[in-house]
């Protein structure tokens, strides 16, 4: 017997390799081992290289245009909590007078 994954849609075990492809048999759902194994171990590292996790606290190193207003994020400021989701802007938090945003990582470090 192979040792290979359940189908992460159906869950099935009749699972098969057709080239670099997994393929599920029962539900027709066809995946990429190796791409689907570098998304899950993918970190978000801030400007200075350091992990984030959620639930950090970060600062702003630069001065950021908030779209679809006139006002400006000052750099220095703190944000706490942060949550790391999927996407360009990989960071999504609260701050304080500005309310919900999402931020790029590059624009951020640990505090």
């Amino acid at each position: 017997m192979s040792n290979l994954p359940n189908c992460p849609k159906c869950n099935s075990e009749y699972t098969y390799e057709d080239g670099v492809l997994l393929v599920c048999p029962e539900c027709a759902h066809e995946w990429n081992l190796a791409t689907e194994e570098s998304e899950a171990n993918k970190e978000v590292k801030d400007a200075n290289g350091n992990v984030l996790n959620d639930g950090d606290t970060v600062t702003i190193i630069k001065d950021l245009k908030v779209k679809g207003s006139s006002s400006v994020l000052k750099i220095g400021t703190k944000v706490k909590s942060i949550r790391l989701v999927e996407g360009d802007h990989d960071i999504d938090c609260k701050i304080d007078g500005f309310g919900a945003m999402k931020l790029k990582s590059e624009f951020v470090k640990k505090a």
